[in-house]
């Protein structure tokens, strides 16, 4: 049976993977409890593995795992200090004016699973730059300074411009025309326990090309 993710890196200490939008990173509770999640797919594959950080269950793209306990501290040091670049490809909804800009603005999660701007979240820093103006969105390269919990969606919402196809910040009628939500997850430049830099990037899969066709 062929694997859902596609293996970009495996060391002892590491795995580097390109997981598919609509499969979950981690385990999940509620409606989502008996879904396939990667940590599992994982688990058979490569035995333990441990998660560093969190690609969301829609987007795709680059995602790390530990493969053990002291790669665990280390890689997940990394990304908690930001020294990490994570670089994303966003197509977002409407015409984005400036070729280029900064939205920084404290972001705090709330019980339903929503993230939102408020004075009293916590600081969060995302920046892009325009790639290319369709007919009704904007492709993005987005990189985040700070590692929130929906980040990305939630700044460029607070714009008015909505990620495609994002059902819980965008107009959920309209986003569920969209078969996955246009965000992927590009390029990771990092150093492994070494010292030495290490940099990944991944296209954007089939499906999210699909969509860009339409818009």
């Amino acid at each position: 049976m062929k694997d859902i993710f596609e293996v970009i890196k495996e060391t002892p200490e590491l795995l580097v993977i390109n997981k598919p939008s609509g499969l979950l990173t981690m385990p999940a509770r509620g409606e989502l409890a008996k879904e396939k999640h990667l940590v599992g797919l994982l688990h058979q594959r490569f035995g333990t593995v441990f998660v560093t950080h969190r690609l969301d269950r829609d987007a795709s793209g680059l995602i790390i795992f530990a493969r053990t306990a002291e790669a665990h501290r280390y890689y997940s040091g990394l990304f908690e200090t930001r020294a990490v670049e994570k670089t994303y490809l966003v197509a977002a909804e409407g015409r984005v004016a400036e070729d280029r800009g900064e939205i920084d603005k404290p972001l705090k999660e709330r019980g339903s699973g929503r993230v939102s701007v408020t004075f009293d979240g916590k600081p969060s820093l995302t920046k892009y730059s325009v790639i290319e103006r369709l007919k009704s969105a904007t492709v993005l390269e987005v990189s985040i300074v700070t590692g929130r919990r929906h980040q990305i969606r939630v700044h460029l919402y607070s714009i008015g411009h909505p990620v495609v196809g994002d059902k819980l910040y965008g107009d959920a009628a309209k986003q569920a025309r969209y078969p996955r939500m246009m965000l992927h997850s590009w390029k990771l430049k990092l150093k492994d326990m070494s010292g030495k830099m290490m940099s990944f990037e991944v296209y954007p899969p089939a499906d999210f090309m699909g969509v860009l066709k339409v818009l």
